[in-house]
């Protein structure tokens, strides 16, 4: 069981929604925040917020899509309290669309915040990591190992992921540094009023697929005890464990259900 209390917590994404949340979390258990968003007004308001919840935060503006950005946000957090501790990848960006009609670009778009976004991250903060024990969480979803019919590159990104880190934890195991993969499937969060049309303009339509959501909180909670389990997999909710076992149990049957309950 890991213990966070005193130790630095480095989420990127963490303006709003699940990522605020996850601040929120290690910050009542007495870790101290390092909170990279892009959106530098919105960080702004969830730092002043920390802190005047009596936790030690330091917001960093960070577009994870640039590498020098990634690594001095990260060399800032770890010179202003220490070191760093636990890393969460959090940051993303979704799309609506078939691929037929999405262009490339909009899919390179999100593999470069959910797949490069995180593995910059990572880099940065590997040598601290080691240095420390540590831990890193990447946010995944039920995409990850799942088809997802109309969001082409968000489920390729999802994937990356799985592959990037399940490779990683097999060369860091031995020093002492824990991986896991979190897969939610739906939260209420802000991603689909953020997320990219098939041309790379804002989403307008409506949610591309109906189910029970859960709050930020409640996964920030989950995530936060199976961190201190250090878990590998974590599949928060029916629907996750649902998704997984009939993804693998009956592929075809699967992807049916969810094609049937999509809506581009």
């Amino acid at each position: 069981m890991r213990d966070f209390g005193g130790t630095t917590v480095v989420v990127s994404g963490a303006a709003t929604g699940l990522g605020r949340a996850l601040c929120e979390r290690f910050g009542r258990a007495g870790s101290r925040i390092v909170a990279l968003d892009r959106d530098a007004a919105a960080l702004r308001r969830a730092v002043e917020a920390l802190q005047a919840s009596g936790v030690s935060a330091l917001g960093c503006d960070c577009d994870v899509t640039d590498e020098a950005a990634c690594r001095q946000a990260i060399q800032a957090g770890a010179a202003r309290f220490g070191g760093i501790d636990l890393l969460v990848c959090n940051a993303g960006i979704s799309h609506h669309g078939e691929f037929v009609r999405t262009l490339p670009d909009v899919i390179r778009r999100v593999m470069a915040v959910n797949f490069l976004g995180a593995m910059h991250c990572t880099h940065a903060a590997l040598p601290e990591l080691l240095a420390r024990r540590g831990m890193v969480v990447a946010i995944s979803s039920v995409a990850g190992f799942a088809p997802l019919v109309g969001r082409t590159g968000y489920a390729a990104s999802k994937h990356a992921l799985h592959g990037f880190f399940d490779s990683l934890r097999s060369e860091v195991a031995d020093a002492g540094v824990a991986v896991m993969l979190v897969c939610p499937s739906f939260i209420a969060t802000d991603i689909d009023r953020h997320a990219l049309d098939p041309q790379g303009n804002p989403y307008r339509g409506t949610k591309a697929i109906a189910g029970k959501t859960a709050t930020p909180a409640e996964i920030a909670d989950l995530i936060y005890e199976a961190a201190r389990r250090e878990r590998r997999l974590v599949l928060p909710g029916a629907t996750a464990r649902i998704a997984w076992w009939l993804s693998r149990l009956a592929p075809a049957g699967y992807a049916r259900i969810m094609a049937r309950r999509m809506r581009l």
